[in-house]
């Protein structure tokens, strides 16, 4: 079961768990940007430590959702990859935004991001 949470700060931590490919990226898209768009999110936290399976969906999925942070000069931190998924995001371009620890150490990260620091 994949869980979406907004944190007081703005921060939403997406957990995606089993599989992650077009079906189950469509309505975590839909959810996650209304929450940019709605004004309520300023960072997303992509916790894939539940994570089985991706697809280029899922890459699709984070990369659009940090096209949508842009407006708001947002953050992005994607959390427990698993080994194959790593080589995926590095490939990608995406390795600047790849942590391994628990959630509370990358809202910690993304305060810093968020605040120039």
């Amino acid at each position: 079961m994949n869980q979406i949470k907004l944190t007081t700060g703005g921060i939403v931590i997406v957990r995606p768990a089993g599989e992650l490919d077009h079906h189950t990226a469509d309505s975590i898209k839909r959810e996650v940007s209304r929450l940019i768009f709605g004004g309520k999110a300023n960072a997303v936290i992509w916790n894939l430590g539940s994570l089985q399976f991706m697809d280029s969906a899922g890459i699709g999925l984070i990369l659009g959702r940090m096209r949508d942070l842009g407006a708001v000069e947002g953050g992005t931190v994607i959390l427990n990859p698993s080994p194959t998924m790593k080589k995926m995001f590095k490939l990608s371009g995406l390795g600047s935004h790849l942590m391994e620890g628990t959630e509370e150490d990358a809202i910690k990260r993304l305060g810093g991001i968020l605040h120039g620091k």
